[in-house]
């Protein structure tokens, strides 16, 4: 049966310095000796959570997103976290998802967290992306879409949309007991893997983040948990469990079915 293996990337970020923070990252990610497929990196990884596009956001053929291009490409991975985006006057919290021959997709983030203000200088999206490798599909989501479950939810019609629920996220320590609990539950309901990556340590705004990186299973088990601390993990998921698991408690066909509206 297909596998696929995640490395996890929980950091510290410096605070709106970009070349500081692609120098980090680019060093623990050429650092990785085990076989890997597709490397996460956290939430707005080349500047912290800024609420400052206008002095940070760069555009897609800007030196960030360069950098992913040609990590991608010395690894012969798949890399993907998110950056600030400015396209048609507008600014986005852009999740990226680059191949190593430079293929670039991407997912502008839906729910914009209006209590730290993001809602206000960047643009929401409205179309999900589905990515697929070797047979898997994985669904790509940033942070605060976490909490809003409609917009992860498999459609029950045919078979599931998705084998993977990815979330890159910016997530405070204050909160750290609903970020593993709505990961956990976005597996269970979902009969799927959960991939979450969150930074560690205090940001420009002294807003502590303690990681808790990690790995679920589609029963909701947890595989891997990243404590209080940098680490680079590297983890291979088996299709064999996922499909198993859907065969034998078939849940999804029973959902119900739904229409998500653009707007």
């Amino acid at each position: 049966m297909s596998t696929l293996s995640f490395s996890l990337i929980q950091s510290p970020l410096y605070w709106e310095d970009k070349k500081a923070n692609l120098a980090l990252l680019g060093s623990r990610i050429l650092s990785i000796t085990e076989k890997t497929e597709i490397v996460v990196l956290p939430e707005m990884f080349s500047t912290g959570f800024s609420m400052r596009p206008q002095a940070l956001a760069e555009t897609m053929e800007g030196e960030s997103v360069s950098w992913m291009k040609q990590i991608a490409a010395a690894k012969k991975c798949i890399l993907t976290g998110s950056l600030i985006i400015s396209e048609n006057d507008r600014y986005y919290n852009r999740l990226l998802w680059v191949l190593p021959d430079g293929r670039t997709w991407h997912y502008d983030k839906r729910h914009l967290f209006a209590y730290a203000g993001e809602d206000v200088p960047y643009s929401a999206g409205n179309k999900r992306l589905i990515a697929q490798v070797k047979g898997w599909k994985i669904n790509l989501q940033v942070c605060y879409d976490l909490r809003f479950p409609v917009w992860a939810r498999q459609q029950p019609a045919g078979s599931p949309e998705y084998d993977v629920l990815l979330y890159v996220a910016n997530w405070p320590e204050r909160r750290s007991h609903a970020w593993k609990t709505l990961l956990t539950a976005r597996a269970i309901e979902n009969q799927c893997y959960v991939v979450g990556v969150n930074r560690i340590g205090n940001d420009g705004n002294h807003i502590y983040h303690c990681g808790d990186s990690g790995v679920i299973d589609p029963l909701g088990e947890w595989l891997y948990h990243a404590q209080d601390k940098e680490s680079v993990h590297t983890i291979t998921l088996h299709k064999e469990m996922l499909e198993q698991t859907r065969e034998k408690f078939p849940f999804w066909k029973d959902a119900d079915g739904f229409i998500i509206t653009q707007e």
